[in-house]
Parts: structure tokens; sequence; C-alpha cells
């Protein structure tokens, strides 16, 4: 009798055990792929085929105290030499009472960048960047404030209804302080949302620069219309940059969607301003989207009638 309790004491505490593990934390796995057909008007690149890949591991969990930890990492093909197998991987802990404290390994976009994605959705990077081979821009427009590895981001908790505050640091590599920056999204009224960022890098004491990013969007039943605004003043006269947009959203069901944007691109040291303008128009069912989209592009380079053009037919699956 006694051994028949000790069986029936074991079996409970060995289920207790993995009750207690299975409930700690868990790992999902997700990922998507993409396939697209493009054609550059420039000579140089034409037609392309490409494809894209990524999976993510993701873990979370939640400690005894009431924290809340998550882990995640990027495997695709376009991992960064150095970094090992993984691209872009973070560490977050926190709450809702404490906020939440985050680490980027690598991937991570400081306080300020992670609002500057333009109304039109970055046309220039996305579409038309891809064909200069050796771009008068020296790096991708728009300019941002400095954000790479080993990047530190705290969010706030939440103060106001609707308003949700970031903060962000990254040493220096070299002789400089570092660089901060900071963003705030206000979305406490039905269909209006309002962001506000700001960054200052100062990586290298003789090359600080600073910040300042503007954004609105407003939803009304199937339309939506933002506006965005990049103000980007660097020590080098040559990296002062100013980045207006629009951009045009409508949702005509659950599964077709039209957008239009267009951006202009303004730099202190070139005579012509780089405009871009493109279209798209996807569908969506279940985990996969098609989408066909055109973009053009005025004074490429900044340079007076070296216009290029970009059209695209992709297939894009989530799992």
């Amino acid at each position: 009798m006694n051994n028949l309790k000790k069986i029936g004491l074991t079996a409970l505490a060995g289920s207790l055990v993995a009750t207690s593990v299975a409930y700690s934390g868990e790992l999902a796995v997700s990922g998507s792929a993409s396939m697209n057909f493009k054609n550059y008007s420039d000579s140089s690149t034409g037609k392309t085929v490409r494809m894209g890949n990524s999976v993510f591991f993701k873990g979370s969990g939640e400690t005894d105290g009431g924290l809340n930890v998550n882990l995640s990492f990027e495997l695709d093909q376009g991992t960064p030499s150095g970094d090992g197998p993984f691209d872009s991987h973070f560490v977050s802990v926190g709450n809702d009472t404490l906020g939440t404290l985050t680490v980027h390994g690598h991937g991570g976009s400081n306080a300020a960048a992670a609002l500057d994605t333009t109304a039109a959705g970055d046309l220039w990077d996305n579409t038309l960047m891809s064909t200069v081979a050796t771009p008068a821009l020296g790096r991708n427009a728009p300019f941002s404030s400095k954000s790479g590895n080993n990047l530190m981001v705290y969010s706030l908790p939440t103060m106001i209804d609707g308003l949700a505050v970031a903060g962000s640091y990254q040493a220096a590599n070299t002789t400089g302080t570092g660089s901060t920056a900071y963003g705030l999204t206000y979305t406490g009224l039905e269909g209006l949302s309002v962001s506000y960022g700001a960054g200052e890098s100062e990586d290298v004491a003789a090359a600080a620069a600073d910040q300042n990013i503007y954004k609105a969007s407003y939803v009304y039943g199937s339309v939506t219309a933002g506006v965005s605004y990049n103000d980007y003043d660097s020590s080098t006269n040559s990296e002062d940059q100013t980045v207006t947009a629009f951009g045009l959203s409508y949702t005509v069901s659950d599964q077709i969607s039209v957008s239009y944007g267009e951006e202009t691109i303004d730099r202190a040291d070139k005579h012509e301003d780089i405009e871009v303008a493109g279209m798209s128009v996807s569908y969506t069912t279940g985990g996969m989207t098609a989408s066909v989209s055109q973009n053009e592009a005025k004074s490429s380079e900044h340079t007076a009638n070296m216009d290029k053009e970009m059209w695209n037919i992709g297939l894009s699956f989530a799992f």
C-alpha cells in the first residue's frame, strides 16, 4: 500500500512539474516567403527575378515577479557578415507597470528612426534606390539618426490613454558621446494617429547629427490619408536633408486594396530634388498576397533629366 502511495505521489509531483514548465514559457516559429519579377527602366538593371525568405524563432515567458520576457531571432538569406547565422535579433523584459526594456543585438531602430517610414511607404528606399549602383546620396534616404547593433530601447508604461512614449540609447564606437532618441505616438482619437520623434547621433564627436520626424494619418471609412516630414541636420552640410511625403490608400474589400504615394527628397548641397511617386494594388487571401506596383523617380540622384521607373509583380506568403 505504501508503495502504491509513493508511486501515486511521484506521478502527481511529476505532473505538477511538467505543468509548471509548460506554462512558464513557449517557443513559436513563423515565417514568410516572396517571389518578385521587376522591370527597371535603366539598362544596367533591366529585368530581375528575386525571392525573399525569413523565419522567426520567438520565445516568451513570464517570471515569478510578473515580468514578461521575449526573445526573437530572424533567420534569412540576408544575414550580415560577422553576425553569425541570424539577422535581426532582440531580447526584451518588462510589463504594463514598469514599461519594457529591449536590447537589439542587430536590426533594431532607435526610438525616432522607428517612426521615420514616410507616409508614402519609403518608396525611394524600397524600390528605385536599388537601381543606383553608387548613389550620390551615399546611403539610403531618408537619412535617420544612428541605429545599429547593441541598441537599447525603453518603452514607457501607459501614462495617458492612447499615448505611447519610447526612448533609446546606443553607445559611441569611437570618440563621441553616443546616440539618443525618443518618440511619441498618440492614437487617443478614433481614426487619428500623430507621431513625433527626435534623435541625436554623435558616434564621432566631429560628425554630430539631429533628426526630427512629424507624422499624421487619419482613417475615414475605407480611406486612409497620411502625411510626413523628416528633417535631418548634420555637421556635414552634404548630408542635410528634408523628406516630405503623403500617401492615400483605399480598401476596396477585405481582400483588395489600392494605394498611392509621393515623396520629395531635398538635399542642401543639391540643386535638384528627387520626386518619387508610386501606385500599388494588392489582393490578399489566406496567407497569400499578390501585388502589382509601379514607381517612378524624377531627377534621380538629384540630377536633372535622370528619371527612372520600375514595375513589380509579386507574391508573398506567410506561414
